[in-house]
């Protein structure tokens, strides 16, 4: 049974008793140690190699390059072995913060993993880098590390259900900080003291504007869910020495919620687990098929199909408008609502195109597909026949999308939308879809197969044959490895592929 925990600010003079905090609740939920469900087992290992995949791909990329040097100039911390880094040899390690920062921008530069929406958006995946990088460094096994993945994604989940960032302009990994430092407390075993602690220092030192997702959108939007990892394996560093944090971190008079969110009058109600409850978040997230912002992956499976079905529809000539009526979210986020004339750039970044739905389904209807390398090169931006139909697609704001968006119910929830495009003929083509086709009520939901299928393919040009299936069969056995085998849970790339890459040199 989850229960449902009221949230306001409160006046110094109000006194709020710890154990009414929303991070002592937490911290509860973390030290908490139920079994974790056999289905989410499975789950975490999809996720774990859907991480991998997204990673590999992304193994010579600039952000990845410069992670990786600076992880590489730090040695290994004395209190444990230290972990591994995505793509090196797995003798090679780090000390876990970094681990957890190089890894965690390897996953989420070509955002390309997993998601949850609701009140607010998350990349849950996230939290695997960290707690996976103390895994190894501390000499866990792979039950404990799936307990405590199963924390960060139930956390971070549960304060997504509940708290809206964006509405603030503050960034989603406000979020994940707490849960990462709460998934690496359950996988250490800690008290639910040090880990309240460290909840509390993670969520203080991750809050920060929604800038690095607006405008010209940079290299940052890669790093700022694994500065949140590194934060919070600090923030549990300092914890466990007997270090306290700011408190109460969300409730006070000059917290989170009185400054950043909703005021001194907002009001949440954050639902957790009961006690004795297992942790089944995770299998309400889903991942992704396609190179793209979340809201963009229905679009995508809309405009193949379209492209696929109405070739004349490629064609700018025959197009007079294409308008994508969709949600609020979709439509301010992604969307011609943003008013970022970026959106509409040929030259602009590969990060602004992965946030520019006109872009995207203009791309997908001509191509009849998603590549998330060649999708995103200057050449495709720029292809004049390309251009000309982009900027005939313009997104409007949808109340039904909306409420569907924003609904409770799995069956309504939707991420779509409805198509009409008009032809220079004057004839009007409507087309609308609901949910990705890889969504779990989509037209082709991802099971196992699909997750090995997308991390064979994107890791094909890296990873040799024998590596792959090194992987896949020691992910498989997730819950059961042992401590040596968990830190042998990396991939490490063919030969000379990444002494090709750049290695830039910083004050480290």
């Amino acid at each position: 049974m989850t229960v449902s925990h009221p949230v306001r600010t409160y006046r110094s003079d109000e006194n709020l008793p710890r154990e009414e905090q929303l991070g002592w609740k937490i911290a509860a939920v973390a030290a908490d140690p139920v079994e974790v469900d056999r289905d989410v087992d499975e789950m975490i290992i999809n996720r774990v190699i859907d991480n991998a995949a997204v990673a590999a791909a992304s193994l010579t990329r600039a952000p990845i390059c410069s992670a990786r040097a600076q992880a590489l100039d730090h040695p290994v911390s004395r209190g444990g072995v230290g972990a591994t880094v995505f793509g090196l040899p797995l003798g090679t390690v780090t000390s876990p913060e970094w681990a957890a920062w190089t890894n965690g921008v390897a996953v989420r530069e070509l955002d390309y993993h997993d998601t949850f929406l609701a009140a607010e958006y998350s990349h849950p995946a996230d939290n695997i880098p960290p707690i996976l990088a103390v895994a190894q460094h501390a000499g866990s096994d792979g039950r404990a590390l799936v307990a405590g993945i199963a924390t960060g994604y139930e956390i971070q989940m549960d304060l997504v259900r509940a708290i809206s960032l964006h509405k603030h302009k503050i960034d989603h990994v406000a979020h994940l900080g707490p849960s990462a430092a709460a998934g690496i407390g359950t996988l250490l075993g800690l008290d639910q003291e040090v880990i309240f602690q460290a909840v509390g220092q993670a969520l203080h030192t991750t809050t920060a504007t929604r800038q690095s997702r607006k405008g010209e959108i940079s290299t940052w939007k890669a790093h700022a869910p694994a500065f949140a990892g590194k934060m919070a394996v600090e923030a549990v560093d300092r914890a466990m020495r007997g270090q306290t944090s700011p408190s109460p971190i969300y409730e006070g008079e000059d917290g989170v919620i009185a400054w950043l969110l909703d005021g001194p009058d907002g009001r949440y109600e954050v639902p957790l687990p009961a006690p004795g409850e297992a942790k089944r978040a995770i299998l309400d997230s889903y991942t992704k098929e396609h190179s793209a912002e979340y809201q963009a992956q229905a679009w995508i499976d809309l405009a193949r199909a379209l492209g696929t079905e109405r070739p004349e529809l490629r064609d700018p000539a025959n197009i007079d408008r294409i308008v994508l009526h969709t949600s609020h979210h979709t439509h301010v986020v992604i969307g011609s609502g943003s008013g970022d004339p970026q959106k509409y750039d040929p030259t602009a970044s590969r990060e602004t195109l992965d946030h520019s739905i006109p872009y995207i389904f203009a791309v997908a209807l001509q191509d009849g597909g998603w590549h998330h390398v060649d999708s995103y090169t200057p050449e495709r931006a720029g292809r004049a026949d390309t251009v000309e139909l982009w900027h005939k697609v313009t997104t409007a704001l949808d109340e039904e999308w909306t409420r569907r968006y924003h609904s409770e119910d799995p069956d309504e929830k939707a991420f779509g939308g409805r198509a009409e495009i008009t032809l220079t003929d004057g004839s009007v083509v409507t087309a609308e879809i609901a949910v990705a086709d890889a969504h779990p009520l989509g037209a082709r939901p991802f099971v196992r197969e699909n997750y090995e299928h997308k991390f064979r393919t994107l890791a094909a040009d890296v990873l040799s044959a024998e590596e792959i299936d090194r992987f896949l069969g020691l992910a498989a056995r997730l819950p059961e490895l042992t401590a040596a085998e968990v830190r042998e849970l990396s991939i490490v790339a063919n030969p000379g592929v990444l002494d090709a890459a750049p290695s830039p040199r910083g004050l480290f």
